[in-house]
């Protein structure tokens, strides 16, 4: 073949070759362009370009209908792309960068502090209004004023934020905020007072609940151990060996400090009775024992089987309700297999429940140990020789639980006992310092 000839073949089969290759390139540029970078790096772009693509974008887009938007909107307007093939598509979506929340969607997340919400609660012929904020707290330091319907306003005047009305008859009564300063007042409610003490536990007890760091607890927390007075010579002091008749075990409080729970398990103690809290001698506030979450932890943690008392300062029935609710309300987490008991004794002669009847005091206990089984555990009444024969009428609480404090070496206590307190000066392992020591009776 002609030297000519030749080179102009292999020319014009170059040529065809890079036509091919043209129309397949330009037939699939769209596709291509998912592969090859756009002028704009985005990665390494600073905020203020970023600011200004999205701009761009949100004018661009300004004025389509949210359909197109749908159905172009995140694979453009290229029919060869699926939705979700175009990654810069978050560029023409307005809110995806974070943007200052309106004020509606401020209002929507943030809680709201000025409403106010009332919850009431009757025992017998009463009344407990407390204020909530939208938070759920109880607010304090106002002088709310609320009228029950009929019956006239009533003041908070300590500002504690519960209003506390006795003496209503039973039947519907409608409640309205009237004066609440700031805040939002909310919509009058209707509430029935009870014309018997039901002897069941208070839901929204927590709210009255307080820490000693609410209160003066030099002044609240004065209980005394009268058994302390009728105690002779022959008190033991070291844990019992009990055999298989009995089981061994101990009470503690805020006032035994710092337990070493394993070291105490190891002494020989098979269960604790770990008081709760206490309703303040002065105030009659219900104040939580400091040391009652660590303690029962602890206890349950080294294997020892617990149950709870609660030093009460009632003066009526209604307010034994309280003090029961307040420690149901502390077990509810907790595997409680010994009993609840109330503890009944003086508050060094000034405490508000100290110059209770004989009657009233027993009322007392009942309603508190009804409450308690109401709610299905055991109940029982702590107190010493001298007050269950002079302060309590033992034969109307004869069902229920006893739990007898007696400092000698054989109880000369002529009633019914369950549990035997015989040493306030015991010593065990584990505790610095005396401990109360004690024996069941009954196997838990």
């Amino acid at each position: 073949m002609d030297s000519k000839i030749k080179r102009r073949a292999i020319l014009i089969s170059v040529g065809a070759i890079l036509l091919v290759v043209f129309v397949t390139l330009f037939g699939n540029a769209s596709i291509l362009k998912r592969y090859l970078p756009e002028k704009e790096d985005t990665e390494n772009a600073t905020p203020s370009e970023i600011d200004l693509l999205v701009k761009e974008t949100e004018e661009e887009s300004a004025g389509e209908d949210a359909g197109s938007y749908a159905k172009e909107g995140f694979a453009g307007s290229d029919p060869a792309l699926q939705i979700g093939d175009d990654l810069r598509a978050f560029l023409r979506d307005g809110t995806f960068f974070d943007k200052e929340l309106s004020s509606y969607e401020k209002k929507m997340l943030a809680p709201d502090e000025k409403s106010l919400s009332l919850v009431t609660t009757s025992v017998e012929k009463d009344l407990r209004i407390q204020i909530l904020d939208g938070m759920g707290n109880i607010v304090t330091g106002i002088p709310f004023v609320l009228n029950l319907k009929e019956q006239g306003n009533y003041i908070d005047q300590d500002k504690d934020g519960v209003i506390y009305i006795s003496g209503l008859s039973a039947g519907e009564y409608e409640v309205t905020l009237t004066e609440a300063e700031e805040f939002e007042l909310p919509k009058p409610t209707v509430v029935s007072v009870r014309d018997k003490v039901a002897y069941a536990a208070i839901p929204d007890i927590t709210l009255l609940m307080k820490t000693e760091a609410d209160i003066r607890a030099s002044e609240e927390d004065t209980e005394e151990k009268g058994a302390e007075e009728d105690a002779d010579d022959t008190e033991i002091v070291d844990v019992r060996d009990t055999g298989d008749e009995a089981q061994m075990g101990i009470d503690v409080s805020k006032w035994n400090g710092e337990i070493d729970w394993d070291r105490v398990q190891n002494a020989g103690i098979e269960f604790a009775i770990i008081r709760c809290g206490y309703r303040g001698s002065s105030t009659g506030t219900l104040v939580v024992d400091p040391y009652f979450t660590q303690n029962i932890q602890g206890a349950l943690a080294a294997g020892l089987k617990v149950g709870v008392y609660f030093f009460t300062q009632a003066t009526n029935e209604v307010e034994a309700v309280e003090e029961a609710s307040m420690a149901l309300a502390l077990c509810r987490d907790y595997k409680i297999t010994y009993p609840i008991f109330i503890d009944s004794e003086g508050a060094g002669g000034n405490g508000r429940a100290d110059g209770l009847d004989m009657e009233t005091r027993t009322k007392v206990c009942q309603a508190f140990c009804e409450t308690v089984e109401d709610a299905g555990y055991a109940s029982g009444i702590y107190g010493n020789r001298t007050w269950f024969r002079t302060k309590l009428r033992m034969d109307a609480l004869s069902d229920h639980l006893i739990w007898l404090a007696e400092y000698r070496e054989k109880p000369i206590y002529g009633g019914n006992y369950h549990f035997w307190q015989y040493t306030s000066s015991g010593n065990v392992d584990g505790i610095e310092g005396r401990v109360d020591l004690d024996i069941s009776y009954l196997a838990y």
